[in-house]
C-alpha cells in the first residue's frame, strides 16, 4: 500500500479529471495526466539534485506549467518550500533569512535549473515541521517598512482545507507566486477538477482578453487592478459575459470603486475576501455586492475586536516568524493589526493600524479620505498618508495622478472644498501633491507612503 502524504488527496483528484484541462498557460493547455506525469518527473529531479526530506528549498517561479508541478512534488517530498516571484528583487535577501540550501528557479520558457549552496538550515520551527515529517512553507511579508518577515507554516494545515470539495470555476490566477492568495486560489482550483488560466502579463487589456478567449468565470484581482480596469476601459473591447464573480482583497476597496464595478458587471457577483500569510485565507461572505461589509470565519477560525483591532485564532496559523518576534498573545490569537468595525456578524475592515494618521489625537484612517477624493472629476489615483507636523502632530496629505493636467492652486481648492462638505476639518487634507507616477507597484496594490 502506497504511503500517504500530505497531497495525496489532491493527486487522486487528479486522476479522476486525468482528461480534463488542468492549466493553460501562454495560449496552451495541459491536462490533469500530464501535470500528474510531471510531478512524477520532478520526483525524480528531486532526488537527483540530493534534496532530501526537511531540506528549506527556494522555488522561484509564476503560475506556469513546471512551476505548479515542481511547487507539488516538493510538497509531496515534505521539503519546506519557499516560494519566490520570477520579478525578485531581493532573492539574496530572501534565500539568505529563510536558510533556504537549494535555489530552484523555473524561468519564462518554463524550463527548470537549481543552484545549491550548501546551506543546513536550522531553527525550532524547522524542527517541529521535521519531526513530522510534513511539507513546510515559508512566505514572506511586502517588507515595505524594514526587513521583511518570514512566516513560517506546517504546510499540512494549510493544506486540510482543500479536502473539503467545492465547485471549481475556470479561474485566472492572477495573484502572484510568492504570497497565499494565489497559492490558495491555485490549490482550490486544482483540488475541484478546475482550471488554472496563469499568465505573465496582468494589464487590464490582456486580462480582458483572457476572460474573453478561455470564458473565464472566477477573476480574483486587488482594488488597485480594478480601478485599473475601470480607468483603462479594456472591458469595452472584450466580451466578458463569461465573468460570474469578481473577488477582491489584499488592500481596502475604494466604495466608488465598487459600485463603478456593479454599475458595469451587473450580473457578477462582487466577493470581498480576507487572508493573511500568517493565518491562510479566511471563508468570507459579503453582506451585498456593493457593501464592504462582510461575514468572515469558517471551520478553524474564531475572531474577536480587542481596541478595535482584529485578532484571530486559527488552527492553520504559523509556527512563527523566523527573524520576529511572536504577534500572538498568550492565549494563541494573531494581533492581525487590522482596524475593524462590527455591525452583529459583519466586520468592516477600516485599514491597516500602521497606516493610520493621527492629527491632535484624532484618529484618521486614509482609505475614507480617498474614498471622497477618488469621486471627484479629473482624479485618476489617489493616496493618502500623513506628514509630521511640529503643531498636530501629523497632518494629512493627498498625493493625486491626474487624467489631464490643472492648475494646482485650483486643484488644492477644488480637493479641499469638496472635502470639507463631507468629512471632518481634521480629516481634510493640508496638502495636496501632484505627481503623475503610477501609486502601485508589482503587486499591483498601492505603494504606500510609510
Amino acid at each position: 500500500m502506497q504511503e500517504e502524504n500530505s497531497i495525496s488527496f489532491l493527486l487522486e483528484r487528479f486522476d479522476a479529471h486525468q482528461h480534463e484541462e488542468s492549466i493553460i498557460w501562454n495560449d496552451k493547455s495541459f491536462s490533469y495526466q500530464w501535470l500528474m506525469e510531471r510531478v512524477v518527473f520532478f520526483e525524480e529531479y528531486i532526488s537527483q539534485n540530493d534534496i532530501a526530506e526537511g531540506t528549506v528549498v527556494a522555488l522561484k517561479g509564476d503560475f506556469t506549467p513546471n512551476s505548479i508541478a515542481l511547487f507539488l512534488a516538493l510538497v509531496k517530498k515534505n521539503a519546506i518550500v519557499v516560494p519566490l516571484v520570477a520579478t525578485v528583487k531581493n532573492e539574496e535577501e530572501l534565500v539568505t533569512i529563510s536558510g533556504a540550501g537549494a535555489v530552484f528557479t523555473i524561468d519564462q520558457n518554463d524550463e527548470c535549473s537549481v543552484v545549491k549552496n550548501g546551506r543546513q538550515a536550522t531553527h525550532a520551527f524547522y524542527d517541529i515541521i521535521r519531526d513530522r515529517r510534513h511539507p513546510g512553507l515559508v512566505l514572506f511579508s511586502s517588507g515595505t517598512s524594514g526587513e521583511p518577515k518570514c512566516a513560517v507554516h506546517d504546510f499540512a494545515k494549510l493544506l486540510d482545507k482543500f479536502r473539503t470539495k467545492r465547485t471549481a470555476l475556470r479561474t485566472l490566477n492572477f495573484l502572484l507566486f510568492d504570497h497565499w492568495g494565489g497559492l490558495n486560489t491555485m490549490l482550490h482550483i486544482l483540488s475541484n477538477g478546475g482550471v488554472v488560466i496563469s499568465t505573465k502579463d496582468r494589464s487590464p487589456a490582456n486580462i480582458c482578453r483572457l476572460i474573453e478567449r478561455y470564458k473565464i468565470e472566477l477573476l480574483p484581482a486587488s482594488p488597485t487592478f480594478l480601478n485599473l480596469l475601470l480607468l483603462s476601459e479594456a472591458y469595452n473591447e472584450f466580451d466578458l459575459g463569461s465573468l460570474k464573480i469578481i473577488s477582491y482583497g489584499t488592500e481596502p476597496m475604494l466604495p466608488s470603486t465598487l459600485r463603478r464595478l456593479k454599475e458595469l458587471f451587473p450580473n457578477v457577483k462582487l466577493q470581498q475576501t480576507y487572508g493573511l500569510i500568517e493565518l491562510g485565507v479566511l471563508r468570507s461572505k459579503s453582506e451585498s455586492d456593493e457593501s464592504l461589509w462582510v461575514k468572515l470565519g469558517g471551520d478553524g477560525y474564531e475572531l474577536r475586536v480587542v481596541d478595535g483591532l482584529l485578532e484571530i485564532k486559527a488552527a492553520s496559523a504559523m509556527l512563527g516568524y523566523l527573524n520576529a518576534p511572536s504577534p500572538f498573545t498568550e492565549d494563541g490569537w494573531f494581533k492581525t493589526g487590522d482596524a475593524v468595525e462590527v455591525n452583529g456578524a459583519y466586520f468592516r475592515i477600516l485599514g491597516r493600524k500602521s497606516e493610520l494618521i493621527n492629527v491632535g489625537g484624532e484618529k484618521v484612517y486614509p482609505s475614507e479620505i480617498e474614498t471622497v477624493i477618488q469621486e471627484m472629476p479629473n482624479i485618476a489615483e489617489v493616496m493618502v498618508y500623513g506628514e509630521k507636523s511640529p503643531i498636530t502632530g501629523m497632518i494629512v496629505v493627498a498625493r493625486v495622478r491626474l487624467f489631464e493636467e490643472e492648475d494646482r492652486k485650483d486643484l488644492a481648492s477644488r480637493v479641499k472644498k469638496h472635502c470639507r462638505q463631507v468629512l471632518a476639518p481634521y480629516k481634510i487634507p493640508v496638502k495636496i501633491v501632484v505627481d503623475n507616477e503610477v501609486q502601485y507597484g508589482d503587486r499591483l496594490k498601492k505603494t504606500r507612503v510609510s
